[in-house]
């Protein structure tokens, strides 16, 4: 009997989970004929659906909703909940470690392939600033997204309850790092958030709480053009928002934001949005990487010079075959990560049954970005818009390109119920710790210090 063709997907991000379900389509009868399998390795059971993530943090979006369960969408897929740390494609072998090796304490598992697909994605790119490790927040998870918006509404009740100016303001100064994406829409849509929910304190107004946008670069939201950048600016600055341009962080140290410009915000709140950079596995693998430490690729998404091997997102450096100038790369957005997919799974499928590559080839079409309830830029097919007609273009590209129908349905209806109620100003912030209620009640209470006979008011003394 002939042995299946064993395809391994590295990740269960964008290009991990939307490579295996079109590998699932296009291979369909060589899986029902166990001619190939196909196996995803990611560290957690589903994929994140990240452009709604300043949503959920906002309260809009139930955190479950923005994410898609990989053992649902992926069905004829072997999911292995683990991390590779090291990849030997000389070899065809990828060490990893789940949560059984763990509890057994065996140590780290190998398993072998034929066609590997590397798309661990990209982590947060911070710099060594003093005190980031210790304050910092990121803004890449559902976790964090979560954890944030539980985090601000905590501080609300802080400044509610203190009696020291100092902790107040601290409390009510929120600091975020980077004016991309991820950086303009969470801040955004937490201020809303933040400013709606300040109505049912008696004691904070909305002029109370101070946002800081810090960006080391002269812009904000490159991706929408210089034009709709400088609206977004005068928008976030109409609403009482600091943006500093050409600044950076240099400490949060002592819960103080100290910029480059000099100014010291005691603050309590420290976003990090200022960038991604490549996963750490990609460095402990023998395929070849760029200057910026990621698989360099050909136009069909293979790793250049090495067979059996495949790439996209933010893992790969991918030739711009529409670019006017040669030599440009595709951006490592998910616009470029989610079309390429489409190419990634189809070359695969014509590798294992001898037919010719296609090239990536895709003209990119333009970006809308959120600013909060309502508002919003894009610059889409050269046309820019901006307000109301931006944020709702924004929302309904957006759930046409979240995965599953049952995810879209969810969406809308949530953002149709969000539209005839009133906002959820819940923090649930306990929820991060789960235990922490029974580890109180079970441990015991100090014993009792023995006292002298002269201690007790029952007793006389002689």
């Amino acid at each position: 009997m002939t042995e299946p063709v064993r395809i391994l997907v590295v990740g269960g991000g964008y290009v991990g989970m939307y490579t295996a379900l079109r590998l699932q389509r296009q291979l369909k009868a060589e899986l029902r004929s166990h001619a190939a399998e196909i196996t995803v390795v990611t560290p957690e059971p589903y994929m994140t659906y990240q452009p709604f993530l300043p949503e959920a943090a906002a309260g809009s979006i139930s955190p479950r909703h923005v994410v898609v369960p990989l053992r649902r969408v992926l069905d004829r897929c072997k999911i292995v909940i683990g991390e590779v740390h090291a990849i030997d494609h000389a070899k065809r072998t990828a060490t990893l470690s789940t949560l059984a090796t763990e509890e057994e304490g065996t140590g780290s598992l190998r398993i072998g392939y034929d066609e590997l697909v590397i798309a661990p994605g990209s982590v947060s790119r911070t710099l060594p600033v003093p005190g980031l490790a210790d304050h910092g927040i990121g803004f890449k998870t559902v976790e964090e997204a979560i954890g944030l918006r539980n985090h601000v509404i905590e501080q609300m009740d802080i400044a509610s309850s203190t009696r020291d100016p100092a902790i107040r303001d601290a409390a009510l100064t929120f600091v975020f790092v980077g004016g991309g994406y991820a950086g303009v829409e969470a801040l955004a849509e937490l201020e809303d958030m933040a400013r709606y929910t300040s109505r049912y304190y008696h004691n904070i107004k909305p002029e109370d709480l101070r946002w800081t946008l810090v960006e080391a670069a002269d812009r904000i939201l490159p991706e929408v053009g210089e034009e709709m950048g400088r609206y977004a600016i005068r928008e976030l600055r109409g609403r009482n928002i600091d943006v500093r341009l050409g600044t950076r962080l240099d400490s949060c140290e002592n819960r103080v934001a100290v910029l480059s410009d000099g100014t010291r915000l005691p603050t309590r709140t420290v976003v990090w949005t200022a960038g991604v950079r490549p996963a750490p596995l990609l460095a402990a693998t023998d395929l070849p990487l760029d200057e910026r430490g990621r698989l360099v690729c050909t136009a069909q998404l293979a790793v250049d010079g090495v067979a059996h091997a495949w790439a996209a997102g933010d893992a790969a450096a991918v030739p711009d075959v529409t670019a006017d100038e040669p030599g440009r790369e595709c951006a490592p957005n998910a616009q470029h990560a989610v079309r390429q997919t489409k190419v990634l799974a189809e070359n695969i499928a014509a590798s294992l049954r001898g037919q010719p590559l296609k090239e990536y080839a895709h003209a990119y079409v333009g970006s809308v970005a959120s600013l909060g309830l309502h508002k919003g830029v894009a610059h889409v097919y050269g046309r820019k818009l901006k307000g109301y007609p931006a944020w709702f273009m924004h929302r309904a590209y957006h759930l046409s390109r979240v995965p599953t129908f049952n995810r879209k349905a969810r969406v809308l209806a949530e953002w149709t119920l969000s539209g005839l109620f009133k906002r959820e100003i819940v923090s649930l912030g306990s929820l991060e710790h789960p235990r922490a209620e029974f580890e109180l009640a079970a441990t015991p209470p100090p014993a009792p210090k023995d006292k002298s006979p002269g201690e007790n008011p029952g007793e006389s003394s002689a």
